[in-house]
């Protein structure tokens, strides 16, 4: 029956690790890089024993209650069991000692250094010592001999020694391994091993085969290998009964041979691919504890099988009775006396007593109870394995040669050589360290740290702030038992698991709370756990074993409940985003299968990422979530890899670093504790050997760079795009903060446009250089209209005339593809506007005849002369400091145009009444060429207007001209002028009207009379209509849809609309009109008077014949 092997757990950190059994095989001993100790009662004893040694432990070894350990100190020190109260030191290296093992009887201890020495020394008397000198290179093991007589010992140099203890001198030499310079750079750690009781043979792990060496005559008897175990041997270790052989390699792999029948009869794979770096074995025999340089611990069960290719089968059974009793006490005296026993109970716990049976048939024992199929080697393929010993025979010990029998041929069962599932990971905390460790970190991140002391004297809680002007530092009774903890700016949120008597709870310490009460606590329901939380600003989440994310508000009020997909692994959060992550269904060979959701918590509550997988490397775990000081999430992985939400992108995760690169060992790593994007800064805490930091002394942070996995980084093309396109990703949080209502450093982000245009000018003259035209034009594809035109003028003096003329075009196009954008934010703005407009003047339905009362009739005509050339005309703004007249139901040629709201400044000053071809505003962005000629600026003041404006006390916007255009601004887009856009506007041009909501008089019987539109005459006839289809409409709402549908209407349509609501406004509006026309002449008199001292000179203007067809163009 094959073995079961148990789920790996975590034991130690990352780095080499050692594992033995006590003498009676209750507990399991490990130890690790971390340098503590662990006694395990067994593979699921969540709470084992730790004995703190030193920095590290590269070796351990139990005997007789002697703990004997090797240290990063050079020492050999010693150890009471089970207390682990220091004994003192064995002996000291000069460098530190790779290997420590007892002898048979427990009176001595070997340890191998990298000094090349290998010491002997008397438990009791760490005085008498034997040094053994010969190896040229780093000890990489020793063993003894059972009898006490020798000793054998491997090297880097290649060899393998046997020592006699009594002489000190070499007995045996074999060079059969590969030289290295030290332990960590060696193939193998070659862990030799001695036939129990006799010693008859030695194993020697040898590349991918196992060689044995008979004692005494010193000669290679046999190997070992198998064709399906191609990765070199890492350690070996005999069962105690001698008869079954283990090994385990660099790759993983795990393999029982049995000696006596030459066959692999076990094998089994690292369920995660780590080296095996230990191996022991239970004393009665049942079982293998093994670790590997991850630091976990692994156990495989039920792996004493006897071979099935002796002359008599025999069966396996484990006794491991604790009260003292005869083998015979276990059965019933009518058993006939014929059992098949356990060849491999120690004898010391239960004598093996075992009966040949004389007929292979007769497989069924006397008694009546059933046979138990676990005690005999089923007819497998292993029955008939071609692993076998290559040698002509063993002679064993009563000196009779052994030589391999023929197998019976049997029927083989197919075997699952396919995926294997991957344990799930885990849930943790970001910034924390392992929860087992006495003093571990609860969270670093960018706000502070948070330690727990668990131990003898003290349980508790430190909270330390970077910044102290946030909140002092704060000392916490830790009497809960608290396990997971988060800090921000506002609060410490804690939570401890539930016990069969007490639930999980969640505890709160508002500190940055206004009033006195600033703790509180819940208690969730019983059976629920939580795995993970996190705060943000104004609300704490709490994950929970089951599948339930709660919400609470920072003071303690219950909000949102959500339910996840898969168990959560972590959560993170930042200001109203939370980040979750979670399986969302089982990993194969080595792969986590994990989900992530992205949810904003704000007023306009959202899920931006509806849980799509998180990219991990392959055979990798999530180690870091969460986000940077700018709110953009990223996550880390085991293999160093750091990822960063690219929301340009859909979305999508982007590589950005890999910590590993700066790592100077492969044991070596790097803690993360904050990310910042501006400046680019990824923070870690290096950590020498292990992946996590110490408490004390405090860490120290260091800063690593991010770099792009672009290729042909070397050189300088790809180290000009790493850097753009990092640039370029970094720059994303510029416009998401700007979304999300916070204010931006405007000048850090006109900076970083400006280094990436450099960049992409630095390439374009790199391009030229090597006459890449077309790989010039893509990149003037990414660059803007300026920087276009000075790679115009750099490919002209290059001679790359044809270059220049394609990137003339392209910046044709640019213009036109500015232009239009800018019309589009126009009109989105005078839509937003014109909303804001009706709805503070009460627009609505029910008010609408009483609103139209105390509306004023403003109409305007413009019209344009077909000869009339572009002149821009300089515009001052006039003593009193009045505003331009707006009317937000003013139409334009193709749609209805509203007023922005916006400050007009001299720079930017814009033309309410300029009526483009299209119907849409021609004006060009600032510092751009207009491509039309028009004219679009004219200057008036309306004195008497205004004054009656300024008697209602209401802001009026007074229309300005912009500044005139300098010489250099006039380039490329001048060509791109169709020549009769003039004319086009005059014959499309339309009525701009401004609307002036005006009070009536006190005392008066006179009511202001306010002209209507087209668009608020088809309004009235069609809102009916609207209501029908939408009845669920706001006014706001309803005047949105009524644009959208007005526009849909054809120009004739609406042309016609507009001169029906012209026909109703009656005489009154050109009486008003013709006064102010009278006044405006006498305005712009006075102004051209004060115009005629500019240095510039002006094209004359006819401006009382332009006033007149202004006035009157349809009238």
């Amino acid at each position: 029956m094959p073995c079961e092997r148990k789920p790996i757990r975590y034991g130690h950190s990352e780095g080499h690790t050692d594992v033995c059994f006590d003498d009676e095989g209750r507990c399991i001993v490990t130890c690790g890089s971390d340098g503590d100790v662990r006694v395990w009662e067994g593979l699921d004893d969540d709470d084992p024993k730790s004995i703190n040694v030193g920095e590290k432990a590269y070796a351990v070894a139990l005997k007789s209650g002697k703990l004997v350990t090797a240290v990063s100190n050079n020492t050999v020190q010693i150890h009471t069991f089970p207390d682990g109260d220091p004994d003192g030191i064995l002996t000291r290296f000069t460098t530190n000692a790779n290997h420590v093992t007892f002898n048979f009887a427990g009176t001595r201890v070997a340890a191998g250094s990298s000094d090349f020495m290998v010491k002997v020394i008397e438990v009791m008397d760490s005085s008498q010592q034997k040094a053994l000198r010969g190896h040229a290179a780093p000890v990489l093991s020793v063993a003894f001999d059972p009898t006490d007589e020798f000793l054998a010992s491997s090297s880097c140099d290649g060899s393998v020694a046997v020592w006699s203890l009594e002489n000190q001198t070499q007995v045996a030499n074999w060079a059969v391994l590969q030289k290295s310079s030290d332990v960590s750079n060696a193939k193998s750690l070659c862990r030799l091993a001695w036939q129990p009781h006799s010693g008859q043979f030695l194993a020697v792990p040898v590349d991918t085969t196992i060689q044995l060496y008979e004692r005494g005559s010193w000669t290679h008897v046999g190997t070992l290998s198998d064709d399906l175990l191609t990765q070199v041997v890492n350690v070996v270790v005999w069962s105690p009964c001698g008869k079954f052989l283990a090994m385990g390699s660099v790759g993983g792999d795990l393999a029982v041979w049995d000696i006596e029948a030459k066959l692999c009869i076990e094998r089994q794979k690292h369920e995660r691919g780590y080296t095996v770096c230990a191996m022991a074995w239970h004393p009665s025999g049942g079982q293998i504890a093994y670790t590997d340089t991850e630091g976990c611990l692994g156990l495989l069960d039920e792996v004493c099988v006897p071979s099935s290719a002796s002359s008599s089968s025999k069966s396996a059974k484990t006794a491991a009775s604790k009260e003292s009793k005869d083998y015979d006490d276990l059965f019933d005296e009518d058993d006939g006396g014929v059992h098949v026993l356990d060849e491999c109970v120690s004898d010391s716990r239960s004598p093996a007593k075992s009966a040949v049976m004389e007929d292979d048939d007769d497989l069924m024992p006397a008694t009546s109870r059933p046979r138990n199929r676990g005690a005999f080697l089923d007819d497998d393929e292993n029955s008939q394995d071609t692993a076998s010993v290559k040698a002509d025979g063993f002679v064993e010990e009563d000196g009779v040669g052994t030589v391999l029998s023929t197998a019976v041929p049997a029927v083989t069962r197919p075997a699952y050589d396919g995926p294997m599932p991957t344990p799930p990971q885990k849930a943790f905390q970001p910034g924390s360290t392992p929860g087992h460790l006495m003093h571990r970190f609860m969270v670093w991140n960018s706000v502070g740290i948070v330690r727990c002391y668990n131990d003898d004297q003290d349980n508790a809680i430190d909270v330390e702030f970077h910044n102290s002007a946030v909140h002092h530092a704060m000392h916490l009774t830790n009497t809960l038992e608290h396990r997971l903890a988060d800090l921000s700016h506002e609060a410490v949120l804690l939570a401890c698991e539930g016990t069969d008597e007490v639930a999980s709870k969640l505890q709160c310490l508002h500190f940055s709370s206004w009033d006195t009460k600033k703790e509180w606590m819940v208690d969730l329901p019983k059976g629920e756990d939580i795995r993970a939380i996190c705060l943000g600003q104004g609300w704490a989440a709490a994950a929970t074993s089951s599948l339930f994310v709660r919400l609470f508000s920072i003071g303690g009020l219950q909000r949102e409940l959500l339910s996840l997909p898969g168990p959560v692994i972590c959560m993170a959060g930042h200001g109203e985003q939370l980040l979750i992550a979670y399986h969302r269904g089982t990993g194969f060979d080595g792969d986590q299968a994990l989900g992530v959701q992205l949810l904003q918590l704000g007023r306009k509550k959202r899920q931006a990422i509806h849980g799509e997988p998180l990219p991990l490397s392959r055979k990798s775990y999530l180690v870091w979530m969460g986000f940077s000081a700018e709110g953009t999430p990223f996550c880390v992985d085991s293999e160093g890899i750091v990822r960063m939400l690219n929301r340009s992108l859909g979305n999508t995760w982007t590589p950005v670093c890999n910590i590993r690169e700066s790592c100077k060992s492969r044991s070596d790593h790097y803690w993360v504790v904050g990310i910042h994007e501006n400046p680019q800064q990824l923070r870690c805490i290096p950590c020498k050997g292990s992946r996590f930091p110490p408490t004390l002394p405090r860490p120290a942070v260091a800063i690593l760079p991010f770099k792009l996995p672009l290729c042909h980084t070397s050189t300088e093309k790809g180290q000009m795009e790493e850097q753009y396109w990092r640039s370029v990703i970094f720059q994303n949080h510029f416009g998401f903060l700007s979304s999300s209502g916070y204010e931006v450093d405007e000048e850090k982000q006109k900076q970083m446009e400006k280094a990436q245009q450099e960049l992409l000018m630095k390439m374009f003259a790199l391009s030229c250089k090597l006459e890449r035209e077309f790989h010039c034009m893509e990149l003037a594809e990414m660059m803007t209209q300026s920087v276009v035109t000075l790679a115009i003028r750099y490919a002209s003096r290059s001679r790359h005339m044809l270059l220049a003329q394609k990137l003339n075009e392209l910046a044709l196009e640019k213009a036109s593809h500015l232009q239009e954008e800018e019309e589009n934010e126009e009109e989105q703005e005078e839509e937003a506007a014109y909303c804001r407009t009706v709805q503070s003047a009460g627009f609505n339905q029910a008010s609408e005849a009483s609103q139209n009362s105390s509306y004023r009739q403003v109409q305007e005509n413009c019209e344009e002369e077909d000869d009339v050339q572009e002149e821009p005309m300089e515009a001052e703004e006039g003593a009193d400091g009045k505003n331009p007249c707006v009317n937000p139901f003013s139409k334009g040629g193709r749609s209805p145009e509203r007023p922005s709201l916006k400050a007009v400044s001299k720079e930017s000053r814009v033309n309410p009444f300029k009526v483009s071809g299209a119907g849409r505003s021609t004006r060009s962005p600032a510092g751009q060429p207009r491509v039309a000629n028009v004219l679009d600026t004219m200057t008036s003041r309306r004195p008497s207007l205004c004054s009656s404006i300024k008697q209602s006390k209401t802001a009026v916007l007074k229309p300005l001209a912009p500044k005139a255009r300098s010489k250099t601004q006039a380039t490329l887009l001048q060509m791109s002028a169709p020549k009769g856009a003039g004319k086009k506007q005059v014959e499309n041009e339309v009525e701009k009207q401004t609307v002036q909501k005006l009070p009536a008089t006190a005392g008066g019987g006179v009511e202001s009379v306010r002209q209507k539109t087209g668009f608020q005459l088809w309004l009235e006839q069609n809102r009916k209509s609207i209501l029908a289809d939408r009845p669920d409409l706001e006014e706001t709402e309803i005047i949105k849809e009524a644009m959208g549908r007005f526009r849909t209407l054809s120009a004739d349509e609406r042309l016609s609309w507009t001169e029906r609501a012209k026909g109703m406004s009656g005489e009154v509006v050109d009486l008003k009109k013709r006064k102010r026309v009278d006044e405006e002449k006498k305005e712009v008199d006075v102004q051209l008077e004060t115009n005629a001292n500019d240095a510039k000179k002006r094209k004359p203007l006819d401006t009382s014949a332009k006033l007149s067809a202004f006035a009157f163009s349809k009238n």
